[in-house]
Order: structure tokens, then sequence, then C-alpha cells
């Protein structure tokens, strides 16, 4: 649902999802800050009532650390709106490595991370090559391996495909 009114303090910018959408484009996720939750694809669903704004967000493994970061942030990015607002994860919808934008997986590879891809098509970040190795399934966190380039010998970190 979406709404004219205006924001809180007087603004002249059209309140609607449009505008809640775009203010949590800013906001990054917290282990890679140059992929914005949305390119992620980790919204789910936004509800903008003329008191009110709903987020639901789709955690990308269960259990990730950094729920409450995120929640605080998207929290944080729409207190301008001068709205009570409600940010939720949820799992009615699983999130998918395919929901990553193409923006988002270019961002994931200019910071060093290669995007989700299958097994034996992940490619290096740094010089695309595809002569890469699989140093541990178990990366930092649990969407991420750690692999190593046989061309340009730089380790990196690949999200895995879900």
């Amino acid at each position: 649902m979406t709404t004219g009114a205006e924001p809180a303090g007087g603004g002249t910018a059209a309140f609607d999802e449009a505008a809640v959408r775009a203010a949590l484009r800013a906001v990054t996720d917290p282990e890679i800050p140059t992929v914005s939750i949305v390119d992620l694809g980790m919204v789910e669903h936004v509800e903008v009532a003329p008191h009110r704004i709903e987020v639901e967000l789709l955690p990308t493994f269960v259990g990730c650390p950094a729920q409450d970061v995120i929640r605080a942030a998207v929290a944080s990015a729409l207190e301008p709106f001068g709205r009570s607002t409600t940010v939720g994860f949820s799992f009615r919808v699983p999130w998918t490595s395919d929901r990553i934008t193409a923006v988002g997986r270019e961002r994931l590879e200019a910071s060093g991370f290669a995007p989700p891809a299958e097994p034996g098509r992940v490619r290096c970040p740094y010089c695309r090559s595809g002569r890469v190795a699989m140093d541990s399934a178990f990366g930092p966190t649990q969407c991420r391996s750690l692999f190593y380039c046989r061309d340009c010998r730089q380790p990196f970190e690949a999200f895995k495909p879900v």
C-alpha cells in the first residue's frame, strides 16, 4: 500500500513505497558494506500506511548473526519518515542466491568476493580466472567458502549458491 503523505519535518518529497525502498538502498550488509540489502535481495515486502512502515526481510541464512545489526540499520534509515516502523525477518519465502541483483553481483566482485556460482564455475574476482581451488567449504560465515586462484595466487571468498 502506498500513500502520498508527507514525511515528518515538513519535507516535500512524496512518501510512498518507492521512497522507502530508495532509503533501504542505503542500508548495506554489515559484512560487505559495498552491497545493499536491496541488491542482496533481502527486502521481501514493504508496506507503507499513514502512520506506520512495515518491512519484511529475508535472512540469507538461518541464524545469520548480522540480523540484529541489519534490523537496527533499517530502522535508522527509515527514521526520517517519522512513522512507527516494524522491521522483521521472515522465512515465509526462502532467500536464494538468485535474488542477488546484477548490481549486487558486480559490487560483490568489485569488493573481492566471487558471486554465487555452481561448483566448477567459480571465477576469481581479481583476475576472472576459472582456475581456482576451494581451500575450505567453511568460510568466516555460513554463506561463504574460501578459494585460492591458481593464476593470480590471490585467496578470496565466494558466496555459496543457495
